[in-house]
């Protein structure tokens, strides 16, 4: 079984280093053990965990998140939120670049995505930033790393990932996502203040942008930016009062952007709804297909006993929960500058976590961990997705802008090694208001 269970990994592997898609490389190391060594089951089997793994109520709110986060995105929602922190912090120094954190702190929160994120603030913020005399390359760094707080703070599309691969409640993990989302942020806007102390800023110019938006009046303001701010609260309050479960979230936070774009702010027409699920439908349609492999994938580690020959490893050459979690954040943050996250997860989790907890891990911190080491890679080169992105809205190459993103990087490096090693931080919402349910 041992030698079936290294086939498996071993053509999975270099099919992912000759540059064959993911999905697919999960289907030839799925049935390598088939036809080289008569194990693993048979391609019958195959199919039904297949389908499998593609019927799952939990699953759905994959898709439905990414649904919601298209129409916030194109819905204008990130400006309201950008204007309200900016009201309260502009005229503090790092205020501007502050209060862009914080939009993607509270916008994380809405759309579940890193990416999606870095696009919907980074396409009003950048030019923003730059009218107002901050480094064009620079700005794109930080809305670059800042978007990876998108699959930190719940909903989180990781964390749901998370949850259909190892079964941990996908409640837990939004709730424990919350205050290292938070930190990291905390940290993220230090660095800003620290930086835009020492390199100066145009206080002129900031000034009469905070006196034109001040103008307005902070019952305007919070009128205009309320039914952003309450998206939020509706689908984590439903969740942790047992209103509804995350999927059924999930539906209500499309059609509340709906309702929100469409009635409130009037920024999208019944028209544009078309082109979005089919915007969501493409976004999907890779992750959908690599999930539903990935239950046949381990289906077939299982058989082979891969996950056996992984955890007596782990816990043969690593005797404490520290001296293993170091190895697998460095192992994690490789990773994440190769591979996109949701793969990674569903690949990655259902194989470590039994062997962690062997060592004593918490099975939602070591959830929090894994997202976190992915989403820094969101923004670390030479393939973090949010730097690519970033750089297209700023017209800027997207390695200058990785450069300018190290700083920020090592600053959510520093938050990552507290929560990694303060497992607290992690668990400590989830041990007051855990709910039971995966959901």
């Amino acid at each position: 079984m041992a030698t079936a269970a290294v086939l498996v990994f071993a053509v999975f592997l270099i099919g992912i280093a000759i540059s064959i898609p993911i999905g697919v490389s999960m289907i030839l190391g799925s049935i390598a053990p088939m036809f080289l060594a008569d194990k693993g089951g048979n391609i019958t089997q195959l199919l039904n965990n297949t389908f499998s793994g593609a019927n799952s109520v939990p699953i759905l709110a994959v898709p439905l998140f990414i649904l919601g986060g298209v129409i916030m995105a194109e819905g204008g929602i990130s400006k309201k939120l950008f204007n309200f922190f900016a009201y309260f912090a502009g005229r503090i120094p790092g205020g501007i670049p502050c209060a862009v954190i914080l939009t993607c702190l509270f916008y994380g929160a809405i759309s579940g995505s890193g990416p999606a994120t870095t696009a919907a603030v980074g396409s009003m913020c950048i030019p923003f930033l730059v009218s107002l005399g901050y480094n064009r390359q620079w700005s794109a760094g930080l809305v670059a790393v800042a978007g990876g707080l998108g699959v930190i703070i719940p909903p989180s599309i990781p964390f749901v990932l998370y949850s259909l691969a190892t079964e941990v409640s996908t409640g837990n993990l939004f709730l424990a996502g919350i205050l290292p989302g938070i930190m990291i942020g905390v940290f993220l806007m230090a660095y800003a203040i620290f930086y835009c102390v020492r390199k100066g800023e145009d206080k002129a110019l900031i000034n009469a942008k905070m006196n034109e938006l001040k103008s307005q009046g902070f019952s305007k303001l919070f009128a205009d930016s309320f039914p952003a701010l309450l998206c939020p609260i509706i689908i984590l309050g439903g969740i942790y009062t047992g209103w509804f479960t995350p999927t059924e979230a999930a539906c209500i936070s499309v059609f509340y952007a709906i309702l929100v774009s469409l009635f409130v702010y009037k920024s999208i027409k019944p028209k544009d709804l078309i082109p979005f699920l089919c915007s969501s439908v493409k976004t999907y349609g890779g992750l959908a297909f690599v999930l539903a492999f990935a239950t046949a994938f381990g289906r077939v580690l299982s058989l082979t006993r891969a996950n056996r020959v992984v955890e007596e490893f782990i816990t043969g050459n690593f005797h404490s929960a520290f001296s293993v979690m170091t190895v697998l954040v460095v192992i994690f943050l490789i990773l994440g500058m190769v591979m996109d996250t949701g793969p990674a997860i569903i690949i990655l989790a259902p194989v470590l976590l039994p062997a962690v907890e062997k060592l004593g891990v918490d099975p939602v911190h070591f959830g929090v961990v894994l997202v976190c080491c992915l989403s820094i890679g969101l923004a670390t080169p030479p393939f973090g997705l949010d730097v690519f992105v970033a750089g297209n809205l700023a017209e800027e190459p997207p390695m200058s802008v990785a450069k300018k993103a190290i700083p920020f990087i090592i600053a959510f490096m520093i938050a990552l090694f507290l929560i990694t090693y303060v497992p607290a931080i992690s668990t400590v919402l989830v041990s007051l208001f855990g709910v039971s349910s995966g959901g």
